[in-house]
């Protein structure tokens, strides 16, 4: 466990405490696919508000989704990676 100031902060220790080892799985895919939906956006030089231009999809809602705090659909997630020009792969997952 880890204190600071009093208080028990998040470790690894904590978060599997939580969660089980299945939904710390699903929690890093969403991050990595959201860390790399803005990394596609930001190399084509594309603002969120250009990205809602090229895809008719809200920019409340691309930015709700580059924000973790939606999960999009698969015909959503498609809408935006085709005009990034990428698209989804399934691969293995690597262990750390």
């Amino acid at each position: 466990m880890v204190y600071k100031n009093g208080f028990r902060v998040w470790d690894e220790e904590f978060e599997r405490e939580l969660y089980t080892s299945e939904e710390i799985q699903e929690n890093n895919i969403q991050a990595q696919l959201m860390c790399e939906l803005i990394r596609a956006r930001q190399e084509k030089n594309v603002s969120q508000r250009d990205l809602k231009e090229m895809t008719g999809i809200a920019q409340s809602t691309i930015a709700r989704i580059e924000s973790g705090a939606t999960v999009p659909s698969l015909t959503t997630l498609i809408k935006i990676l085709a005009p990034l020009g990428k698209t989804l792969a399934i691969v293995p997952i690597t262990k750390n």
